[in-house]
């Protein structure tokens, strides 16, 4: 605000106080503000008076104040009107001075009026302790107590807030691919119990597929991860787990927890005599009721306190129950006896392509014949989960640890980030606190990433994190993600790229188990359904960036393709886009980087020893990567065929040589391998208990 006229210094004098020549030329845009103020003395308006150890001008109007306050004398020629006594002098002048200025110390206040410190002091905690003003350390860098006006903080608040909003333009999408890859830690080299620990921390209560969490989601973050290592925190009380919600007859999602935070993010449970809310009934209300008076207990317990009877239906009511979110385990071992992931066909369900590493294969469970009558998928104590009822209090301090939560899980929170989290209430569950933790100044919102929502929220390090991905780096590099992975953003965050690029149905790509994503430099340049087979494919029409993508997805799969435990290394791609794989336009460039083209697909053959070295499992493989090339590589299906007759007339001939070949070595001892196998003894197994090795694979695709 500038002064333009007389009566508008009149005004300023009015509403922010005394004022010196100098500070009101500061203030004023007039030709001649000295004239103007002495116009204004002459005609009694304002008046001249010393204040502070400096003369200054003050409103007529006033002068009483700094009369009563600090004994200014008062010139003569004043109306008697204008004179009568304040009733709080000194409480005026320090208020208004509050108003037009920002935080202030005791020392800045005394300074101006001419007035000790300890009795500025004491009139400002006066002023305090009747809520008229407010007291902190607001400054950054300051030192000692301060004071300041609320509507001034406000003020302070608002248009800091308003300038932090406009520090970032929105990213592209690709940015936040890059961004989500780096905050989610993904093949960041961490490794050992502390960083299993610190990736649990941000993963907590996050729905993540039973069958993914040892195989792709963990190992993803964590180098060299085994099984044991999350036993051992288990073991340690330091984790915990509990059901969501199934998946399928042998599938779930579920929650990890840190045990100390597992009650706060636990959603508040309603009365379970409201209507809507279901109740357990049969033998899982009898499950229910012994464990509520008996506490933690092992199956067998468990099993003769409920009627005995047949062992399947206690594992059928315990498992109800987990999937209800009521009870839980203190081991993973039935959880993945349920997802049958340490049994003899583990390696169909190793979903990520980068291969299981060696302490993974290491540290599953060996079988062992158990000496007592327990199923697999029953072992353990089992133990209700411990949760609040759905008071206010309850509603309003899990809402606060959940917000809290999201935010350390994905550094920027958006309406289709809670959406993704499948939050009861959605994001109006959460709106409020976010609202408040930025108005605090805890959190930033602003319109971070195009082309979402505009109510985007972000804690300050993941702002500069984002920033840093703007611009694509030097050297391209890609990751492999499982689909449902929170740390992939596409087909819940961001839309597939897929529909738009090759005009794919918006269903052609889903966030569903088993299938998996690959980014490139943060772009969503391949998706493989479950079942590898047919590969989804986006990318750019313009040159070289069309052949860098492309040549970037076919380097991932190929690693994928050889990380796979030894006799299962391999890959073939019967389709790319719905067409033939061998006839795509892409084929070229796969058949380039390693792939064969082959009457069913493109394969990719690994031979041990000299194939493409393999990539540990759970990470981002770097565009720079030394890899070996298949053997064969690129020749025709025609020239296949020929290598494999030669190859098998000479096996024949030295069969009837009676030479032992290598092929047949290992068809022998394939043979040998088959029978011993059969003649193996697996204990007596009622094949329609839970104990029953009947093959199934009830994994679904999400809708």
């Amino acid at each position: 605000f500038k002064v333009k006229t007389g009566d508008g210094l009149h005004d300023l004098l009015i509403r922010i106080g005394e004022l010196s020549l100098p500070e009101i030329q500061a203030r004023s845009v007039l030709d001649d503000a000295p004239a103007e103020a002495a116009a204004l003395e002459r005609a009694r308006r304002i008046v001249t008076l010393p204040v502070g150890g400096a003369r200054r001008l003050v409103a007529v109007e006033d002068v009483a104040r700094y009369r009563d306050a600090l004994g200014a004398p008062v010139p003569p020629g004043i109306p008697a009107s204008l004179l009568e006594p304040v009733r709080d002098p000194a409480g005026d002048l320090a208020l208004r001075y509050a108003r037009s200025h920002g935080p202030f110390t005791a020392e800045e206040f005394a300074n101006r009026f001419g007035l000790g410190v300890a009795v500025a002091e004491a009139l400002l905690r006066r002023l305090t302790g009747e809520e008229r003003l407010i007291e902190g350390e607001f400054r950054p860098g300051g030192s000692g107590r301060e004071w300041v006006d609320a509507g001034v903080l406000r003020s302070i608040r608002r248009r800091s807030l308003a300038r932090l909003r406009q520090e970032i333009e929105p990213v592209e999408a690709d940015a936040l691919g890059r961004f989500a890859v780096a905050w989610h830690g993904i093949d960041a080299g961490r490794a050992g119990l502390e960083a299993l620990l610190d990736v649990i921390e941000q993963l907590q209560g996050a729905a993540i597929p039973a069958s993914a969490l040892e195989t792709e989601i963990l190992p993803a973050r964590v180098a060299e991860y085994a099984p044991a290592m999350l036993d051992t925190l288990m073991a340690a009380g330091e984790v915990s787990w509990a059901g969501l919600e199934p998946l399928g007859g042998r599938d779930g999602r579920i929650a990890l927890y840190l045990t100390d935070h597992a009650a706060r993010l636990r959603p508040p449970v309603a009365d379970r005599r409201v209507p809507g809310v279901v109740e357990p009934t049969g033998r899982a209300a009898d499950v229910m009721a012994y464990l509520r008076d008996h506490g933690a207990s092992f199956f067998g317990d468990i099993h003769e306190g409920t009627g005995g009877g047949f062992p399947q239906e206690t594992v059928d009511a315990l498992w109800d129950l987990v999937w209800m979110g009521l009870i839980s385990n203190d081991t993973l071992h039935p959880l993945r006896a349920y997802v049958r992931i340490d049994d003899k066909r583990a390696a169909r369900h190793l979903r990520l392509g980068r291969g299981p590493s060696t302490a993974l294969r290491a540290g599953r469970m060996q079988a062992f014949r158990s000496r007592r009558l327990v199923p697999r998928t029953a072992e353990g104590r089992w133990a209700l989960v411990e949760k609040r009822k759905a008071t206010r209090t309850a509603l309003t301090e899990w809402s606060a640890a959940v917000a809290q939560q999201i935010l350390t899980r994905h550094g920027v929170v958006t309406r289709e980030t809670v959406a993704l989290e499948g939050l009861p209430g959605g994001f109006s569950a959460i709106y409020d606190v976010l609202k408040t933790m930025e108005e605090s100044g805890r959190i930033r919102r602003g319109y971070f990433v195009g082309g979402l929502g505009g109510a985007q929220f972000a804690l300050p390090p993941a702002v500069d994190l984002l920033r840093s991905f703007r611009e694509l780096p030097e050297s391209s590099r890609h990751v492999i993600l499982a689909a449902t992975d929170p740390a992939n953003p596409f087909g819940a965050v961001l839309k597939w790229p897929f529909d738009r690029a090759q005009g794919k149905p918006p269903e052609s790509a889903t966030r569903s188990v088993g299938a998996r994503v690959i980014l490139v430099d943060g772009f969503a340049a391949g998706y493989l359904r479950r079942g590898e087979r047919e590969l989804l494919l986006a990318f750019p029409d313009a040159e070289p960036q069309r052949s860098r993508i492309i040549r970037q997805t076919a380097r991932a799969l190929l690693e994928l393709a050889s990380a796979r435990e030894p006799g299962r290394q391999g890959l073939l791609i019967a389709e790319i886009n719905g067409e033939p794989a061998p006839t795509h336009p892409a084929a070229h460039l796969f058949v380039q980087e390693g792939f064969a083209a082959t009457a069913m697909g493109l394969q990719a053959r690994i031979v041990p020893g000299i194939g493409i070295a393999g990539k540990r499992h759970g990470g981002m493989s770097m565009a720079d990567t030394p890899r070996s090339t298949p053997d064969r590589a690129g020749e025709t299906s025609e020239s296949e065929h020929d290598a494999v007759r030669s190859s098998n007339d000479r096996d024949q001939a030295a069969e009837r040589e009676g030479i032992d070949t290598e092929h047949n070595r290992g068809y022998d001892e394939a043979v040998k391998g088959r029978e011993s196998i059969e003649q193996e003894d697996f204990g007596d197994v009622d094949p329609d208990s839970a104990e029953s090795d009947n093959s199934r694979d009830d994994t679904i695709d999400e809708p």
